[in-house]
């Protein structure tokens, strides 16, 4: 393919349709692993009677979610496989092979016989299923927003990037959404027999688009730049120097990540739950209530990229660590009320806060690393910190409730998250507007 990207005075000039594929081929990877994400966590009842047939709906429920949580144990690993590999042989090549590994893992789970058929083989199946899925969604998001980065014109990277999240919100709606139509439309046995495979059978088809999509670009800019440097393939970089190298961009990328997936685990996982179990909410209008928060933060996560690029991430990300901090415990409030209104004043303050971290972080956070070893470094800091803490959000406010008996240990732990992402935006350097460490000025042929 020829390359529609080219070099002037040391400035990246690119189409901008070339641009606009770029993160339509991104985005459609996160709305997949987040399509996923949305139908396995309301589904988790059904698949807990198809794969765990303990007799005990308790037991079973902990068994679903276990082989979910079982994929957040290995993403680490992937990103610590596909991230360096994104360094040395591109990131384009590795986000079609994430891409291929997600839809295939997903796919399989609407092919596994129950286990009432197989046995005991069903829930291993489903286990390996999920850790193919885990280990390539290492892989996936710090390639998609490097890969967005590294092609967007330099004055538009916070808006072009906030189309990630786009994507993700998207993904969610569309999955939760498909389940809640099915358990209207469906029997109870009908559901349990075959209607839920439909939604992993859907990862086939969305797979092969968005493999199409990705196969069709090219490699982005900064990369084909610093593969230029040498006659052959990239040489590769130690796993260490990764690490060791980039330590102080590390530690920053672990702070802002630990805001970002803990308030957004909090909101999009935790709260549903917290809602029907603690506060005995109807589950219905919980599930309602969550897909409206994520549909008004849809209309306005474009916008709020956009503002990154005129006023800076840092004053965005600021003003959401500050929000979270001032405002959980009057959000919480507002949700414990229990009517919907105040329910939904409550999550949609909660909401408006989390848009901060959805538009600003995938322009971000590729900006703290050098193109050398962008994706490698994000991918790893990026990982350990969604399985250290965001992954862990749910479980960790569920045992401190226990544990305490406070119902305002949801807003406690927003609030400790938002000083760790108050620190770590106070310490990064301000991004807007300016190239990404180790690449070129970028603009495209519109001069944007």
């Amino acid at each position: 393919m020829k390359s529609r990207t080219a070099k002037a005075a040391d400035t990246t000039v690119t189409d901008p349709a070339l641009v606009k594929r770029a993160v339509k081929a991104a985005a459609l990877g996160n709305a997949m692993e987040w399509f996923d994400f949305g139908v396995y966590s309301y589904i988790a009842v059904t698949l807990g009677k198809v794969f765990f047939p303990s007799g005990n709906p308790t037991a079973q429920l902990l068994s679903t979610f276990g082989a979910f949580a079982a994929a957040f144990l290995v993403r680490p690993l992937g990103g610590m496989v596909f991230g360096p590999l994104g360094d040395r042989v591109g990131r384009q090549k590795v986000l079609a092979l994430t891409m291929i590994m997600m839809a295939a893992g997903t796919f399989a789970i609407g092919l596994i016989p129950s286990y009432a058929t197989i046995g005991v083989g069903a829930p291993v199946l489903l286990l390996v299923a999920r850790l193919v899925q885990g280990f390539s969604t290492g892989g996936e998001y710090a390639g998609a927003s490097t890969f967005i980065a590294e092609y967007a014109p330099d004055k538009r990277r916070g808006f072009l990037g906030s189309w990630l999240e786009f994507g993700t919100l998207a993904g969610y709606i569309g999955g939760a959404g498909l389940v809640t139509l099915m358990t209207a439309l469906l029997s109870a046995d009908d559901l349990t027999s075959w209607g839920w495979r439909i939604p992993f059978l859907i990862a086939g088809p969305m797979g092969i688009i968005g493999l199409y999509l990705r196969l069709r670009l090219e490699e982005t800019p900064a990369f084909a730049a610093e593969a230029a440097k040498a006659e052959t393939d990239r040489p590769k970089v130690p796993l260490r120097e990764m690490i060791t190298g980039q330590w102080r961009a590390l530690l920053l990328c672990v702070g802002l990540v630990l805001v970002f997936n803990v308030t957004d685990y909090m909101l999009l996982s935790y709260m549903p739950s917290y809602l029907t179990g603690q506060l005995h909410y109807d589950e219905t209008h919980g599930l309602l209530v969550v897909l409206g928060v994520m549909a008004l933060m849809m209309i306005v996560q474009p916008f709020a990229g956009a503002l990154t690029d005129r006023v800076g991430r840092r004053p965005v990300i600021a003003t959401g660590c500050a929000g979270f901090l001032l405002l959980s415990v009057p959000a919480l409030l507002l949700i414990r009320d229990g009517s919907l209104l105040a329910v939904a004043l409550g999550m949609g303050a909660l909401g408006l806060l989390l848009v901060c971290f959805t538009a600003s972080m995938p322009s971000a956070l590729p900006a703290l690393f050098p193109t050398k070893v962008r994706y490698g470094s994000l991918s790893i800091g990026f990982n350990v910190s969604v399985s250290l803490f965001g992954g862990t959000t749910p479980l960790v406010v569920t045992a401190l409730i226990g544990a305490t008996g406070n119902m305002m240990m949801p807003a406690y732990y927003m609030m400790a998250a938002a000083v760790i992402g108050g620190f770590a935006v106070w310490r990064m350097a301000e991004s807007a507007g300016r190239p990404l460490p180790g690449s070129a000025p970028s603009v495209t042929s519109q001069g944007n």
